[in-house]
């Protein structure tokens, strides 16, 4: 996207108000017969540019840019040449054409001057003096006037050009908002079947039966699916409500702007069990291994303490490190869930015999949408599930880890991340 704007918008009342002005200045104080100002409509030294005048004195109003004028012009006299051909071929020549008849202006009672501004040709200004020539300090004044009224041209062009990307945006934005509302509704109505499936399934099954887990699972899934959904509705109703015109977010704000996804700093650390936390995790990861072949091993005391953290973002956390190590770890291969005890904290080590991860990307695991080696393979993904990880465990005041590979085979090098966590305090 260009920071430049074009010259060829209409300029505002407030420009021509100037213009005005300024020829004002002109007729009374340098006693000129008459003055106009012309833009260029069009890119200059392009076959469509044309010379429209704006502001034209004696008249008894603006000509108005784009508009047809009910007056006949004053006419410029130019030999073997036209207004538009003063704009030359190039800036150079302009300047070269302009200067070497500076002098000429002293003897002339016409003057015309380009309006010029950071290497563009805005249009030009033409005044002329019936009863006498102009004198050199007169010439001067005439050019400060040109100058003025090209920066202001400059600057009245940008803040159009400006309210008009800022107008795309947010007619972008209303559309995406509308394609995303679309979207919320038609998973809805899957979502609440989905549910409704499951809790008859449920009913059909006894205490002891095997595949019981299997629909708990399902509607766990789906009740945390129906919550996210709400929170990201209401999001999304809460920044319309804040900001009804875009607003534009550094980089590094962008990602913590959904609070649903990522706290904020200041999110209220709870006491947490990681046991009642964690066992749904393992329980629907059983059942994805199962599916994939895959052994899964959980080696989690029954015992433990509590843990300073945010049930939410815990679960986000675990959720990702799971998914990941299922994911990247082939058939007959291994994923192992354990907790490691420490006077002032807990660690869970969730280890795969997956593919592991080349030493190159280490450094970039934690950054958004990177996926190194990974982007070039069959396996989905966006690279920002262990950003989000990162994110929320050093919200939380913990750490995580990473250490590939943990085995000798080249193949299948494994991965293992340790999830830190201080242990919780009890008051006196």
């Amino acid at each position: 996207m260009s920071h430049s704007p074009p010259v060829s918008m209409s300029p505002s009342p407030e420009f021509i108000a100037l213009c005005e002005t300024q020829i004002a200045l002109l007729t009374q104080e340098l006693q000129a017969a008459w003055g106009i100002v012309y833009l260029t409509k069009g890119w200059v030294n392009s076959r469509e540019t044309q010379l429209i005048p704006v502001v034209v004195y004696p008249s008894k109003e603006s000509v108005g840019y784009g508009k047809e004028s009910n007056q006949e012009l004053p006419k410029i006299e130019i030999k073997n040449s036209s207004p538009l051909a003063l704009l030359g071929n190039n800036l150079t020549e302009i300047e070269d054409k302009f200067t070497s008849s500076y002098e000429d202006h002293t003897k002339e009672r016409q003057v015309i001057l380009p309006l010029v501004y950071e290497q563009k040709i805005m249009g030009l200004l033409v005044t002329r003096r019936n009863e006498r020539e102009w004198n050199e300090q007169e010439i001067e004044q005439i050019a400060k006037i040109a100058q003025t009224l090209a920066l202001a041209c400059f600057l009245d062009q940008r803040q159009k050009w400006y309210e008009k990307q800022l107008q795309e945006q947010n007619e972008q934005k209303e559309l995406e908002r509308d394609r995303l509302d679309n979207l919320l509704h038609q998973l809805r109505n899957p979502l609440t079947a989905l549910r409704t499936f499951g809790k008859l399934l449920l009913k059909r099954f006894l205490q002891d039966e095997s595949n019981q887990p299997i629909i708990k699972g399902i509607l766990r899934e789906s009740d945390r699916l129906q919550e996210l959904l709400e929170e990201f509705e209401a999001e999304i109703a809460q920044k319309t409500q804040d900001t009804p015109t875009i607003e534009l977010l550094p980089e590094d704000k962008k990602a913590s702007s959904v609070r649903f996804l990522l706290p904020s700093s200041s999110v209220t650390l709870e006491s947490i069990s990681v046991i009642d936390l964690i066992d749904p995790l393992i329980s629907s990861a059983k059942a994805i291994a199962q599916e994939k072949k895959i052994t899964f091993i959980s080696d989690i005391p029954t015992n433990l303490p509590l843990v300073q953290a945010n049930s939410k973002a815990l679960r986000e956390v675990l959720s990702n490190l799971i998914d990941n190590a299922l994911k990247y770890t082939p058939e007959e291969g291994k994923v192992t869930i354990t907790v490691e005890l420490f006077p002032t904290t807990l660690k869970i080590l969730i280890s795969d015999t997956g593919y592991g991860i080349p030493k190159e990307d280490l450094d970039h695991l934690f950054e958004r949408h990177y996926r190194g080696i990974q982007a070039q393979g069959t396996i989905p993904g966006t690279g920002l599930g262990l950003a989000i990880a990162h994110e929320l465990i050093e919200q939380m005041g913990g750490e995580i880890e990473v250490m590939s590979p943990i085995s000798n085979n080249p193949n299948l090098p494994g991965t293992t991340f340790t999830v830190c966590l201080k242990r919780y305090i009890y008051p006196l």
